[in-house]
């Protein structure tokens, strides 16, 4: 099991530690660190003041959203990721949800299994540069000669000999079509919550996967002073909050990727009840909803000893990677500790 950092997005600004507690995960062991956007920080740039700052440790976006870039445009900037990190980048894209794409980068957000397919392709095709390129999709064209189009494009080919001709390529995906589409054509899936002991809903969408396909999951880390209930229900009430504003506010009602996906996780109409309260106003009622039993199966909460029990979990499943949240470097400390080890 490989251990990385999740630094996500940046909230009002950004943490005055990020850079520290990055460099200290390289120190431990951590095999990877992970940047987001949503609507306010990109991904790339903050990775990219990482890889001055950094020797080893691999650096991921988790993840890029498609509507911000044109696949040509994110395909430049992994090329010069992966050379100002010597080759130590991660690509990680994912769609986002309407209201993000269509409310902030003004883009359509139809089709968005066909949008990906095509993203991907594309950059692989540059990343390879063995022909100039040439796409004709239903979303993207290249040369472009629809509508507005001058007639003066050309197939071209990256000016820049990439360092690596194959990108490790991570896909944010939920719906059960998404994930099986991740499986047949990524390197590797980034599922924002997983479950070791739900296997099942996830094992169909897998079976195309390759030998060496890599799954990196978010798990909230926690350690507690003792395991009794009401401590592993007070640890985990970030966690829930969490939870009840995905499962809830992210996505309009009837589209949100969020509450169908709790709703396969075992939550069913529970998981719409969520949704009505967060988006009538009663945040903190949604809240109270969210079972600390399923809160719990997604994280790693609890005294080293419950921690290393139920790690074993996460090693016997088929993920590859466990991303972690660490607000400082005791906590990083510790995540080392207690999920490295073999």
């Amino acid at each position: 099991m490989k251990l990385g950092l999740a630094l996500g997005y940046w909230g009002q600004m950004p943490s005055p530690d990020w850079v520290e507690r990055a460099v200290t995960a390289e120190q431990l062991g951590f095999s990877s660190v992970w940047t987001a956007e949503a609507w306010g920080s990109d991904a790339l740039t903050p990775l990219a003041y990482l890889a001055a700052r950094t020797e080893r440790i691999e650096l991921g976006t988790s993840v890029m959203q498609l509507a911000a870039r044109t696949p040509t445009a994110t395909a430049m900037s992994a090329i010069t990721m992966d050379y100002l990190s010597n080759g130590r980048f991660r690509l990680g894209l994912g769609v986002s949800g309407p209201q993000v794409v269509e409310g902030w980068y003004g883009r359509p957000s139809n089709k968005p299994l066909t949008r990906t397919r095509e993203y991907v392709e594309i950059i692989r095709r540059v990343l390879a540069r063995e022909e100039p390129l040439e796409f004709q999709g239903e979303f993207h064209q290249h040369p472009y000669h629809g509508d507005g189009s001058v007639g003066l494009g050309k197939p071209l080919k990256s000016i820049v000999h990439p360092l690596r001709r194959h990108i490790p390529i991570y896909l944010g995906a939920e719906g059960p079509k998404n994930v099986a589409q991740t499986a047949q054509i990524a390197d590797g899936w980034l599922p924002l919550y997983y479950s070791p002991y739900r296997q099942d809903v996830y094992a169909d969408q897998l079976v195309d996967a390759k030998d060496d396909f890599e799954i990196a999951s978010l798990a909230a880390f926690i350690v507690t002073p003792d395991d009794k209930p009401e401590t592993i229900e007070d640890a985990l009430a970030m966690q829930r909050a969490m939870l009840a504003f995905y499962i809830g506010g992210m996505g309009a009602k009837g589209q949100n990727y969020h509450t169908k996906l709790a709703a396969r996780m075992g939550l069913g109409e529970q998981a719409e009840k969520i949704q009505e309260m967060f988006l009538d106003g009663h945040g903190d009622q949604a809240v109270g909803e969210v079972p600390v039993s399923f809160a719990d199966e997604i994280s790693l909460v609890g005294t080293p000893e419950r921690i290393r029990d139920r790690v074993q979990a996460w090693k016997e499943s088929a993920v590859t990677e466990i991303l972690v949240h660490a607000n400082d470097a005791e906590h990083l400390r510790q995540a080392a500790e207690l999920i490295l080890p073999a």
